[in-house]
C-alpha cells in the first residue's frame, strides 16, 4: 500500500479552503459548525493581503460598528471611527484565533486540478487532497494595468496601487494618477498634499457623499437594505460586478471626498486616460459627461434614501434633505498633457485589480479569466469561491458582507459532501 509520505501528500480532508482572509475565516467557522474537516491554506500570514498589499494611510471604507464577522463584532471605542490596516489586521488575526481555525500559514498553492473524485492541491509545503475546494484568495492579486502604460517614456516611474506605500517613494516631480475609484482619489488627495503636482485621470466612477442628513452614508445604505440587494434584482449584472469603489475616505473628520474637495486641493482633473504618443498624454473628451452622469446617479441615490427615510418614519431623527454641489469642471476640457513639459516624473496606476488564478487548472475561467460561477458556485463540481464583488449580495466584497455569503457557501458544500463520503472530523487546529 501507497504510503501519503510516497504519495506526497501533506493530508487529506473534506474541503481545502484557499485564502484565510476575512471570507476564509467566515467559512471556516461554519465549516467547524458543521464538523467538516478542512484546512485554511495562506501563502503568508492570516489577513496577508491587508499586511502587505496596501498603502501605509489607507483605512477602511466602512465605519468600525459594520465590522464584523460570523459570532465576532468590533468592541472598541470608536463606532464611527475607520480602521487602519494594523487595527485591520489585528481584528481578522483575533478572529482567527477565537475560532481556533486549522489555518497553515506560509503555505503557496502551486496547482489545483482534478484527481480522482476530488480535487489534488499542490503546493510548497506538500499536496492535500479534497473533495471541495474553495477559492477565498480574494479579487486583488493583481493590478490592472491598461496596455497603454507600454508607451509611456521609460523615464517615467510607473507604479501601482499594489505597490505603492506613500509619496515618500516617488521621484520628486509632478504625478499623473490614473483611475477615479476610491483608491485613485485617496492617492492623488495624499500625493498632491505631499507638495507634488498632481493631476488625476478619470473615467466612470461612482460619487458618494461620506455623510449624509447627519448619518454615515453607509448607515443608510445598511439600514435601506442596499447594501443586501441580490443579484437576482440586477438588469445587468455583468456591469455592476464592473463597477469601482464608491468615492469615499474614512477619516477622523468623516470627510467627503470628491473631484470638488480635489480640486479645492490643487488636483487638476483630466478626463479618461485613452493614450501616450510621443511623450503625450492623451485624454477623452467626454469628462463633462462622465461627471454629470456620476452627479446624476448620486442624486437618485440620495432620492431613494428620503424615500425609505419618508416610508420608516425617521424624518424627525434624521437631519434636513439635502443636495450637494454639481463636479465643477474648467470651462475647457484637457485633452492633453505633455508628460515632459509637465514634469511628470510619475504614473500611478489605480486602475483596478484583478485576481491571480494562475495556479488553478481547471477549466472554470472565461476568455477574460473570470471564474464562471453563479454566486460562488463555480462551473466544477465541488469547486466554490467566496469575497469576489457583488458574488451574491451588494456588500460582498465587504467584511461584513462576509458572514451571509459564507453561510450560503457552507451549506451548499455541506449538501455536496452529504452525495460522498467525508473525512472524519477531527476537530483541531492543522
Amino acid at each position: 500500500m501507497t504510503s501519503r509520505a510516497q504519495q506526497g501528500l501533506a493530508g487529506t480532508t473534506d474541503v481545502v479552503v484557499i485564502g484565510a482572509g476575512q471570507s476564509g475565516l467566515a467559512l471556516s467557522r461554519f465549516l467547524i459548525d458543521r464538523s467538516i474537516n478542512h484546512v485554511l491554506l495562506e501563502r503568508g500570514e492570516v489577513a496577508n493581503s491587508w499586511r502587505k498589499e496596501r498603502w501605509d494611510s489607507l483605512k477602511l471604507l466602512t465605519p468600525n460598528w459594520l465590522s464584523r464577522l460570523p459570532s465576532y463584532a468590533y468592541g472598541g471605542d470608536d463606532p464611527d471611527g475607520f480602521m487602519d490596516m494594523g487595527q485591520v489586521v489585528d481584528f481578522v488575526s483575533g478572529y482567527a484565533g477565537m475560532i481556533e481555525a486549522p489555518v497553515q500559514t506560509h503555505t503557496t498553492v502551486q496547482r489545483v486540478y482534478r484527481s480522482g473524485d476530488g480535487y489534488r492541491v499542490a503546493t510548497d509545503r506538500g499536496d492535500w487532497q479534497a473533495r471541495v475546494v474553495v477559492l477565498a484568495s480574494g479579487p486583488f492579486n493583481k493590478a490592472s494595468v491598461p496596455a497603454v502604460s507600454a508607451a509611456v517614456p521609460a523615464h517615467i516611474h510607473q507604479v501601482t496601487a499594489l505597490d505603492y506605500k506613500n509619496p515618500g517613494q516617488l521621484p520628486s516631480g509632478g504625478v499623473l494618477v490614473v483611475g477615479a475609484s476610491a483608491t485613485g482619489l485617496q492617492l492623488a488627495d495624499e500625493i498632491c498634499r505631499s507638495g507634488r503636482p498632481a493631476t488625476l485621470a478619470i473615467g466612470e466612477h461612482v460619487r458618494m457623499p461620506r455623510t449624509y442628513r447627519g448619518r454615515d452614508i453607509q448607515w443608510w445604505m445598511h439600514a435601506s437594505g442596499i447594501l443586501d440587494e441580490r443579484v437576482e434584482q440586477m438588469d445587468d449584472l455583468a456591469r455592476v460586478r464592473k463597477l469601482p469603489s464608491p468615492q469615499l475616505v474614512g477619516t477622523p473628520e468623516r470627510a467627503t471626498l470628491d473631484l470638488n474637495s480635489l480640486t479645492d486641493a490643487g488636483v487638476r482633473i483630466a478626463g479618461r486616460l485613452m493614450g501616450v504618443r510621443a511623450g503625450k498624454a492623451q485624454f477623452s473628451g467626454s469628462l463633462r459627461n462622465v461627471c454629470a452622469l456620476a452627479d446624476l446617479k448620486m442624486n437618485r441615490l440620495l432620492n431613494s434614501i428620503d424615500e425609505w427615510a419618508d416610508r420608516k418614519g425617521l424624518t424627525d431623527e434624521v437631519g434636513p434633505v439635502e443636495r450637494f454641489e454639481p463636479t465643477r469642471l474648467d470651462a475647457t476640457a484637457r485633452l492633453g498633457l505633455d508628460l515632459a513639459g509637465e514634469e511628470i516624473r510619475t504614473i500611478v496606476w489605480a486602475t483596478g485589480f484583478r485576481p491571480d488564478y494562475s495556479w488553478l487548472d481547471v477549466p472554470v475561467l472565461d476568455r477574460k479569466g473570470h471564474l464562471r460561477h453563479e454566486g460562488g458556485v463555480v462551473d466544477a463540481p465541488g469547486l466554490y469561491a467566496l469575497g469576489l464583488p457583488f458574488m451574491r449580495r451588494r456588500k460582498s466584497s465587504f467584511m461584513h458582507g462576509a458572514e451571509d455569503d459564507a453561510r450560503d457557501i457552507s451549506r451548499a458544500i455541506a449538501a455536496f459532501l452529504d452525495q460522498t463520503a467525508r473525512v472524519p472530523f477531527l476537530g483541531i487546529a492543522v
